[in-house]
């Protein structure tokens, strides 16, 4: 089994990666989002304080983050910041082609920007089946970035939407790995990743690719 890595133009445009996958459960499906705190926008630890502390980081405490924290990196990552609908991430063309998932021992979610609240997906614990990375499983929160290639062709040519895709997977991680140091959380890219076992784990629709994880938790 080959692995997604940035480069791998072929496996991620193909669509021999990843295919159809089961829908929520109808009782998650009816069930209203879980509207998350609002976040902070501003104040906190000053951006060159946390540019210089950031580090990868991948032993975590077995601490469960609060729903104000989760609320935070989700904001960092994806959130709506004006009301044309900007996000904190920049994207070619305002056209936004990511999808952000959070996994936690209590269930898989959806986050949804414009609504800052997340759609509860699964009651399972999936973060040992989104990757055999120890790091991921011993996370107390995984960030699963995701994005439609697919979508991206209709902007520009195959090898352009992949390039676009990517790097606002790039500036979302970012986001996100830098709102963990200023929240004195840890956290660690993992880019080399088993894009078929993680869509397969997370009942992703064909159309939307894992490209990140991101493990969050408290440093060990």
């Amino acid at each position: 089994m080959r692995k997604l890595f940035f480069c791998t133009l072929p496996l991620v445009l193909s669509g021999s990666l990843v295919v159809a996958q089961p829908a929520p459960s109808t009782a998650l499906a009816a069930a209203p989002p879980v509207a998350l705190p609002a976040p902070a926008r501003s104040g906190g630890m000053a951006l060159n304080d946390a540019l210089a502390h950031r580090r990868s980081v991948r032993s975590f405490q077995p601490v469960r983050l609060t729903l104000q924290e989760v609320s935070q990196l989700l904001w960092a990552a994806q959130g709506v910041t004006d009301d044309k609908g900007h996000r904190t991430a920049p994207s070619a063309h305002a056209q936004y082609f990511l999808h952000l998932y959070l996994a936690q021992p209590e269930g898989f979610y959806e986050y949804l920007p414009t609504a800052h609240a997340l759609r509860k997906l699964s009651d399972k614990d999936l973060r040992a089946a989104l990757s055999s990375q120890p790091t991921v499983q011993a996370a107390p929160a995984v960030f699963l970035i995701a994005g439609e290639y697919d979508r991206a062709t209709k902007l520009a040519d195959r090898e352009t939407a992949l390039r676009l895709v990517n790097l606002e997977a790039g500036h979302t991680a970012q986001n996100l790995l830098l709102e963990a140091t200023a929240l004195d959380l840890g956290a660690v890219p993992v880019g080399g990743i088993d894009a078929n076992q993680t869509a397969r784990a997370a009942s992703l629709p064909a159309t939307i690719t894992p490209i990140y994880l991101v493990p969050v938790g408290h440093p060990k």
